[in-house]
């Protein structure tokens, strides 16, 4: 695997979602890298398009409050990147992953997808339907996200929601130094 690039920034996102970086006056500043986290999946599932509420084959729907997530990914000259490919995850509406380490995962709701992939456009905008993330024991509400581009670099970080009292008690959002 190769080193996570600083290089990319995301802009954008849906309103009470922020990626970690967002746009400030002076320009675009580098996404932080973080963790993958112990629950990026061990299996991919046979449905991993942009709708995560949604699996193709089940008429159930996913649990939760649905979040329409988009953004952009740029360059730090703020450029688009042209087909990046983005990925998310998240735990369902329960806080439980869809993954073998998931304690409880037989509770697990079998209607959300829990990730979900697809390719940037040429001006750099990618969309999800997935569900507002929740908290769970030691840590914010928060989805996954992996961008990777076409030099092979990659970049894993995490959204958070806006304004979200746990965010004050997550070591991991809490442990980004760059005030920016």
């Amino acid at each position: 695997m190769r080193t996570p690039s600083r290089r990319l920034f995301l802009a954008g996102a849906s309103a009470g979602l922020l990626p970690i970086g967002s746009a400030v006056a002076a320009g675009p500043v580098a996404t932080p890298s973080q963790t993958e986290g112990p629950f990026y999946p061990a299996a991919f599932p046979a449905d991993m398009d942009n709708d995560l509420v949604q699996v193709r084959g089940q008429q159930a729907r996913a649990m939760g409050t649905v979040l329409h997530l988009q953004g952009r990914v740029l360059d730090l000259g703020g450029k688009p990147v042209d087909g990046a490919l983005v990925e998310i995850w998240q735990c369902d509406a329960q806080g439980l992953y869809d993954h073998p380490r998931q304690s409880g995962r037989e509770r697990r709701d079998q209607a959300f997808q829990g990730y979900g992939r697809v390719l940037a456009k040429a001006d750099g905008h990618y969309s999800f339907r997935t569900l507002k993330p929740v908290a769970y024991v030691g840590r914010a509400p928060h989805i996954h996200l992996k961008v990777a581009i076409s030099t092979g670099r990659t970049l894993t970080s995490q959204f958070y929601v806006a304004g979200d009292p746990a965010n004050d008690r997550d070591g991991l959002l809490r442990g980004i130094r760059d005030p920016r």
